[in-house]
């Protein structure tokens, strides 16, 4: 039996794998055949594809110049601010296609504001071929046309508005008022009204949705003590979809009591409060009416519904202080918050030289008065007040005897000149009407918003509630004022007010629209 001799294996060589080459067929390149659609290489795929096709180069974008806000197809208008988030996405959904693509990145480029030209880079990203992702920047340029907006249009055309919100306050002077305007501006509760109208004892704000004027009146009841009612007018009717058209007018009415008011309070209701003196001061009206009793200290809050289910007025407003010198003052040591119980003497400022009447009386102002201090405060020795409240006062056998002579309400700060303050209040610009006020009603009206402008500064509880912004006018022509004039100035105020309470310039707020750059600075 022969055996087969073993066969030697002979070890093959490794060969290398090499893809299959071709040539681009545009330009003759060799690229990978495997994995080339479209048998194109990079460079004329960049060149012969474009993935924003059908993206247009120019569009045209609506903006209302009287809102400043922008037209969003097909009838929505948007507020955005220049270069931001809402209106680069304006500009995005102007642009037909775009949808079709992903957009890696999109950014504002730089034009002149006054070229009404909006320009904006955009790159896109999609797959040109199979298994090949393309990636293109582009720039579209947008044209920033006018058209009014209908909210617009309705404000210039009379008899447009849907519903009114009448504010009332029945008293002398307005600084409840005015204090209730500082809020309404910082917190732009005005901002949906088509029109501001004054009227005799308030404002008119003119809205033209329903919805507006509801908010708008939730908003005046959270912060203060007001009251309101509702009524419409049928306007138009459709017998055959029985569809109604009306305009709703609300009435909302301010207490007519202020601050540093002197109110009697009836005596059920002072006993109710905590059992408090009916003689009170108004220290504060906010949400509610707080009271003060000067010779206890003792506080009380009169809530909103529990003063309109029996309202009453004041006593006396500020209108009727009378100045006062004081003679002497000391303090019980009884403090409560802010205010110290002191017991004072005091004489008129007309009596002085004429005759030595003096009166005796306690105070809460016993932290800030001093002997030599003015001191303003209602004197009812003599004084005949039309309320039955006070006459149901002076026949009461428990409450008559502990009537005072003078009440104190405020320490009076001499005012030699009137000074360009460093500080400004906003105002609601409003229309006037037909009727422009008469040369006295303008005088009034500046005298209180002057009383108005020193409460706040006499008042930091006050003053902490609204917005003050930095007068920068003023602060420029001091600034302008040469070298000797500004020392004799400062020289001058230093002696004539050094008590005179002063804003501290922290408190103050910058106007965007005020901060200007001067070539000369």
């Amino acid at each position: 039996m022969e055996i087969d001799t073993p066969v030697p294996l002979v070890h093959r060589t490794h060969i290398p794998h090499t893809n299959a080459t071709i040539l681009c067929c545009n330009c003759g390149a060799a690229i990978d055949g495997t994995i080339s659609a479209g048998a194109l290489c990079n460079d004329c795929i960049k060149t012969t594809i474009d993935i924003s096709e059908g993206i247009q180069r120019e569009a045209t974008l609506h903006t209302c110049k009287d809102c400043e806000r922008w037209l969003q197809p097909p009838h929505q208008w948007i507020t955005a601010a220049p270069e931001s988030r809402e209106l680069l996405a304006i500009c995005l959904r102007k642009l037909r296609a775009i949808s079709k693509v992903r957009i890696i990145d999109a950014s504002f480029i730089w034009t002149e504001p006054h070229s009404k030209r909006i320009k904006v880079k955009i790159t896109l990203q999609q797959e040109a071929l199979e298994g090949t992702i393309m990636q293109q920047t582009f720039e579209v340029e947008y044209v920033v046309a006018s058209q009014q907006c209908p909210d617009c249009a309705k404000s210039f055309t009379a008899n447009t508005w849907r519903a009114v919100v009448q504010v009332r306050q029945k008293v002398q002077h307005k600084r409840t008022f005015l204090y209730l305007e500082q809020l309404i501006l910082k917190h732009s509760a005005h901002k949906d009204t088509i029109n501001i109208k004054e009227t005799k004892d308030g404002l008119d704000f003119f809205y033209s949705q329903r919805n507006h004027a509801e908010k708008f009146v939730d908003f005046l009841t959270s912060v203060a003590p007001v009251r309101s009612k509702k009524s419409q007018e049928l306007i138009s009717m459709d017998i055959h979809t029985s569809s109604r058209s009306y305009k709703f007018t609300f009435s909302v009415e301010l207490v007519p009591i202020c601050k540093d008011d002197l109110v009697c309070l009836p005596i059920k209701l002072a006993k109710q409060a905590g059992n408090i003196a009916p003689l009170t001061l108004c220290y504060r009206v906010g949400t509610s009416i707080n009271l003060l009793d000067p010779n206890t200290l003792q506080t009380t809050d009169i809530s909103t519904p529990i003063y309109w289910r029996s309202p009453f007025g004041g006593l006396a407003d500020v209108r009727e202080l009378v100045e006062f010198i004081v003679m002497d003052i000391e303090p019980t040591g009884i403090q409560k918050g802010r205010y110290f119980l002191a017991e004072a003497t005091v004489a008129r400022a007309s009596d002085l030289g004429s005759n030595d009447t003096t009166y005796f009386t306690r105070t809460h102002l016993g932290g800030v008065l001093h002997p030599g201090d003015s001191v303003m405060g209602y004197h009812l020795t003599g004084t005949n007040f039309n309320s039955p409240q006070f006459e149901a006062l002076e026949e009461s056998s428990t409450h008559a005897p502990t009537i005072p002579d003078v009440i104190l309400v405020k320490k009076h700060y001499e005012r030699k000149k009137k000074k360009p303050r460093d500080w400004r209040l906003k105002r609601i610009n409003k229309d006037e009407g037909e009727m422009l006020p008469r040369k006295q009603d303008q005088a009034r009206m500046d005298e209180d918003y002057e009383m108005f402008l020193r409460d706040v500064e006499e008042d930091q509880e006050l003053r902490s509630t609204m917005a003050l912004y930095k007068a920068q006018q003023a602060k420029k022509e001091r600034d302008q004022m040469e070298g000797v004039e500004t020392a004799s100035t400062a020289e001058t105020e230093a002696t004539e007010g050094d008590d005179i309470p002063k804003i501290d310039m922290d408190e103050l707020l910058d106007e965007f629209e005020d901060l200007d750059v001067d070539d000369d600075q």
